[in-house]
């Protein structure tokens, strides 16, 4: 045999024994491959899902944020009609509104911006919020104070949804002071207003006089067709005392001067010197004959 193919076989030998192999171990015929565990899913591609508890810690959701605010200062109102009206901080305001667990940010949005913007909301110098009404009534003295203020300045009457807002216990004072108020109901809205009764300026009326003031139509006629029938009648009409505004002078336009066109003067010094040649040419021109011109 030839002793080079010897040697490469030894060297193969040798190669073979150096490299490590794995071997496979045969497997028994009843052998059950167990089921494939199910891939985690990549944090990447994983989906959080909303979950109700976790809805009222959501900051992101302006919709929320005025839903919390609505809820405060409905409750501000009813406690205010309820009578009480000392200032409460915003712990206290959540705390009974069962809202103590909203987020920071919204908390900062109600102290910073929400509640000190709102404005049925009062804020004191303490930094503690309170239910801001129309009107500063609190028993029926201070209702009849001010009705009886409005009916001094001509002001009107004030509706009655707004002193439903600003007196607590309004329905019982109302009724205690039914004597004293008159309701009228506006026919626009009708929303009801009240009056205040004011029994001295009541008197009675003749019925004849109720008659001819009742034969009166005036609905086709304006203001200024009534005014110039009273004075037709001898009877000024009523007019308006009230302070008036001072008429504003009016500017003078300035007239802006038109340069006057002066016209060339004649040669006066040249009146002896200057002759008239126009009566000469035309008789010069009369005088001559057709046989010159040829």
């Amino acid at each position: 045999m030839d002793p080079a193919l010897l040697r490469e076989r030894e060297a193969f030998k040798k190669r073979a024994l150096a490299t490590p192999t794995v071997e496979k171990k045969s497997r028994p015929d009843n052998f059950t491959a167990p089921k494939d565990e199910p891939k985690k899913r990549s944090s990447s591609s994983a989906v959080t899902k909303t979950d109700a508890s976790n809805y009222k810690t959501m900051t992101g959701s302006s919709q929320y944020r005025f839903g919390v605010l609505a809820k405060i200062v409905k409750h501000m109102r009813t406690r205010h009609q309820d009578g009480d009206d000392h200032p409460l901080t915003l712990e206290d305001i959540l705390d009974e509104t069962n809202q103590l667990d909203i987020g920071s940010s919204v908390k900062n949005w109600l102290q910073t911006e929400a509640l000190q913007n709102n404005p049925k909301i009062e804020v004191s110098p303490e930094g503690r919020f309170s239910f801001k009404a129309v009107y500063k009534i609190k028993d029926g003295k201070s209702l009849m104070k001010l009705l009886k203020s409005h009916d001094l300045k001509g002001l009107g009457g004030v509706l009655l949804d707004d002193v439903q807002e600003s007196l607590p216990q309004c329905e019982k004072i109302l009724k205690q002071r039914a004597n004293e108020i008159i309701f009228i109901t506006r026919p626009i809205d009708k929303k009801k207003v009240l009056f205040y009764n004011d029994r001295s300026s009541n008197y009675v009326v003749d019925e004849e006089f109720q008659k001819l003031w009742r034969s009166v139509t005036v609905d086709a006629m304006d203001d200024a067709k009534i005014d110039e029938y009273l004075e037709k009648q001898g009877i000024r009409s009523m007019q308006d005392h009230g302070p008036k505004k001072p008429a504003i002078p009016k500017r003078k336009k300035v007239q802006s001067k038109k340069r006057q066109f002066k016209r060339p003067r004649d040669n006066e010094h040249l009146a002896d010197v200057l002759e008239n040649y126009e009566d000469n040419t035309l008789t010069q021109a009369n005088n001559v004959t057709p046989s010159k011109l040829i």
